[in-house]
């Protein structure tokens, strides 16, 4: 069990304020001052830097807050195991980013609950940057996610590895248009998902390597769902950036083309990732190991 006192250094680091955290705990501004000095003085080291009212993490604050989230994560996760062990149920509690939940996990997942009938699965989909902070609020175990993350914060595997490719209605692109590169494509209007998605995020890096952004395209509509983005592609709205997974069907009917640019298709991993350190991350690499072994598809190592 987590000394009170890491909860308010947990709330001052998600405020980055003394009195945001005292409002949120119900205590004092003077108890949460309180509460810093006396982990400090038990590490013998500095959490926070102070230039006026701004306060940041220092390099020991940083590594603390690391272990910290871990440890109230792992807690968590502890209390339930006590729970099913006295119920004798066993829970799954894991996130996925959307194109792994759309049209990757439900194999792997129908194989699992075969082996393992007994077991109840709660799988929340969102974003990634929804899903590393379910992760270290506890509210989940582990999760697969397409998008870049701070690997100083969490360890990782990789579950599989996807093209991701551009693609259009047949015909949106006139044949002499011939796109080689960003720049050729930025008349048109881009579809894309919300900023925080991983599909997003994997798009943003490839343009800024070349000196681009999304704003770069005559028009950007945004849509969090990707059966909408996929529809309004085929419906020669736009251009879309997504994983050949998700759009694997479209292509073999041919109502979406791949748009050809040079270093596309590229490759992106799709990783599972658990908190750094987890007491639990046996359990996790093994949950991993039996995806794996499951038939439900090749997994990259």
């Amino acid at each position: 069990m987590l000394d009170f006192r890491m909860d308010t250094f947990l709330a001052v680091c998600r405020h980055m304020n003394f009195t945001k955290a005292a409002r949120e705990l119900h205590i004092t501004q003077p108890a949460v001052t309180q509460h810093i000095h006396f982990i400090e003085k038990e590490y013998g080291i500095q959490l926070f830097s102070f230039q006026g009212k701004k306060i940041s993490l220092t390099g020991e604050g940083r590594r603390l807050l690391g272990a910290v989230t871990t440890m109230k994560h792992d807690d968590i996760a502890l209390r339930r195991m006590f729970d099913e062990e006295k119920t004798g149920e066993r829970q799954l509690i894991f996130g996925v980013t959307m194109t792994i939940g759309e049209y990757v996990i439900g194999r792997y997942l129908a194989s699992y609950i075969r082996r393992h009938p007994a077991t109840r699965i709660r799988l929340s989909i969102a974003n990634t940057e929804e899903l590393l902070g379910k992760l270290d609020r506890g509210e989940i175990d582990f999760a697969l996610v397409e998008g870049f993350f701070e690997k100083r914060d969490y360890d990782f595997r990789t579950f599989r590895r996807e093209q991701y490719l551009g693609v259009c209605a047949p015909g949106f692109l006139q044949p002499q248009e011939k796109p080689r590169s960003f720049q050729d494509l930025f008349s048109n209007t881009l579809i894309t998902r919300e900023p925080g998605s991983g599909t997003r995020e994997v798009l943003e890096r490839a343009l800024s390597e070349e000196g681009w952004g999304i704003g770069d395209f005559a028009n950007v509509v945004e849509i969090s769902n990707m059966g909408a983005i996929k529809m309004m592609a085929e419906g020669g709205g736009g251009i879309a950036f997504l994983y050949e997974a998700a759009v694997r069907g479209e292509l073999e009917r041919g109502s979406l083309v791949q748009v050809s640019l040079e270093g596309f298709p590229r490759y992106h991993d799709f990783t599972f990732i658990w908190r750094k350190n987890s007491l639990f991350a046996g359990q996790y690499m093994e949950l991993l190991d039996e995806m794996a072994g499951s038939g439900a598809g090749p997994l990259q190592m």
